[in-house]
Order: C-alpha cells, then sequence, then structure tokens
C-alpha cells in the first residue's frame, strides 16, 4: 500500500520542487500538478505530488496520519476527528438516491 503524504512547496518549477513536511525537506516532481507557488499543499507519493490540496484538506490528511501512529501506541486518537466525531455519518452525494 503507498501512502500519500501532505508537503508545503518550497520552492521549485514545473518539473520539480523542494517540499517539507515536519522538518523533512524532499526533492518533489511536480510532473502531474505543475509549479505551484511556495506555501502550496501538495499530496506526495513516493516523492511525485500527484495533487494540490486545499489547506483544510492537508490538515486533515496530517489529522487521519497523526490518528494512525497514536493509534498503534494505544493513545486517544478522538481529538484527530473532531470533524466526525458526535455526528452521524455521511455517505458521498454520488452515493445518495
Amino acid at each position: 500500500m503507498c501512502i500519500g503524504f501532505p508537503m508545503t512547496v518550497i520552492e521549485g518549477d514545473a518539473f520539480g520542487a523542494l517540499c517539507e513536511r515536519r522538518g523533512e525537506r524532499r526533492p518533489v516532481s511536480m510532473a502531474l500538478v505543475g509549479a505551484q507557488p511556495a506555501g502550496t499543499k501538495v499530496l506526495v507519493h513516493i516523492d511525485t505530488a500527484v495533487r494540490v490540496l486545499d489547506p483544510l484538506e492537508a490538515a486533515q490528511i496530517d489529522d487521519a496520519l497523526e490518528a494512525v501512529e497514536r493509534a498503534l501506541a494505544g493513545e486517544n486518537v478522538d481529538h484527530l476527528f473532531a470533524d466526525l466525531v458526535d455526528r452521524e455519518p455521511q455517505l458521498p452525494d454520488f452515493l445518495r438516491k
């Protein structure tokens, strides 16, 4: 299974960029998303940006990844899913009748 990580573009062009996540900087291929300005969040799989993320989506993915780490350590993760706790689950629009 391949897991994508949100990263922030530091600098680059349409072919490659230096991106950062949690203090780690890596060269990332931008061939699939094109040049992005510094500060843009991108979803990175195997050192390739596959999609541009809005800040909310990037934060939700980071929270989910942190939840996996904490759950494996036996810690509570409810606070990382504040948008899901205490509400009835909803189907996506395309699955509703």
